[in-house]
């Protein structure tokens, strides 16, 4: 999937973005609003962005974890040719020492993660500071016609360029849950 994003300070106007593409067979996990004003963003039925998807966690997490790895491998290499695992301890507490490390770094990552914002919408920083709202789709090639459309009668609409989006798999397991959801009584 793409992500497109679009700049625009009318809610009133991407309310009515949102509910043409819905009606236009773009599901509701594929759109999103990106804003400081997220009571604003509710009382208009938007999707908003979840508060721990605003800023970095799961990006830094994730980086956290392969620096574990990294220095993990890097310990238990000097641990192989340095021949300490032939002592009497083997490699028991080298490979407990390697799982830590990683744990520590994935933990770290995530910390860090939680003090900045998201690394895909830290270019909107300012724009958001000026009371402004980022709209953004994500969509599969098939729809791009039907996002175009709609934009087109839309000229609040700014556009600020494309993205990489969720995964297809995400957003149609989302799809169902919600379903799932509507149909238990």
């Amino acid at each position: 999937m793409q992500r497109h994003y679009y700049i625009s300070d009318d809610l009133d106007d991407l309310e009515a973005v949102e509910k043409e593409l819905e009606n236009r067979g773009v599901s509701t996990p594929q759109i999103h609003v990106l804003s400081e004003n997220d009571a604003e963003v509710e009382r208009h039925h938007l999707h908003a962005i979840e508060s721990v998807l605003k800023k970095d966690v799961v990006h830094s997490t994730e980086l956290g974890a392969v620096v574990g790895v990294v220095v993990a491998a890097i310990i238990l290499s000097v641990v192989y040719f340095l021949g300490w695992h032939t002592t009497a301890a083997g490699w028991i507490p080298f490979i407990f020492l390697a799982v830590v490390i990683v744990g520590f770094c994935t933990w770290e990552g995530g910390l860090i993660g939680i003090q900045i914002p998201n690394y895909q919408f830290k270019r909107f920083q300012a724009l958001l500071k000026e009371g402004k709202h980022v709209f953004f789709v994500d969509i599969e090639p098939d729809q791009e016609s039907i996002l175009n459309s709609v934009v087109e009668k839309h000229p609040k609409l700014k556009v600020a360029g494309t993205g990489e989006g969720t995964p297809g798999w995400v957003v149609h397991g989302q799809e169902k849950y919600h379903k799932a959801m509507k149909t238990l009584p």
